[in-house]
């Protein structure tokens, strides 16, 4: 019987090779790791590891790993958050012209926060996020729509 932290090391290791491997960049990844969140209990569901891995197992090391994504895009210059996020933006519905005025209208990057984590860094992050989705809105409210 594997002790939990080499289950938990197991699960972390099998869901960065098979699933985050594919999704290119910090916020889609963070994006993803959100998206596997219930919004009423917090959380996680992934049914590939559910059929291989205990539930309090698998909560665990999502956790973790979305707190780890977290960090790392905190630990990331702006300038290359800004990359990444008009990457992540642009792969959106409607695209980034879409997903900026309502991301900043509805601070909807807030359910991107790992539930963990520090309140200082949840305030770094969303300030950051504010300040980028007011560069990439000013940029696009300068280019005119191709669509």
């Amino acid at each position: 019987m594997l002790s939990r932290l080499q289950q938990n090391k197991r699960i972390v290791q099998d869901f960065t090779l098979t699933t985050l491997a594919g999704i290119p960049g910090l916020y889609g990844r963070l994006t993803y790791m959100a998206s596997l969140r219930d919004l009423s209990s917090g959380r996680y569901q992934h049914s590939g590891l559910a059929a291989i891995y205990p539930d309090e197992a698998i909560q665990q090391a999502l956790q973790l790993c979305h707190e780890q994504i977290f960090e790392r895009l905190l630990e990331t210059p702006l300038s290359d958050q800004e990359f990444d996020l008009r990457s992540c933006l642009e792969g959106m519905e409607g695209g980034i012209r879409a997903a900026v005025p309502h991301w900043r209208r509805m601070e909807v990057y807030r359910v991107l926060l790992p539930e963990n984590s520090p309140d200082y860094l949840k305030e770094l992050f969303c300030s950051n996020l504010r300040a980028l989705l007011e560069i990439l809105q000013e940029e696009y409210s300068r280019t005119p729509s191709t669509a």
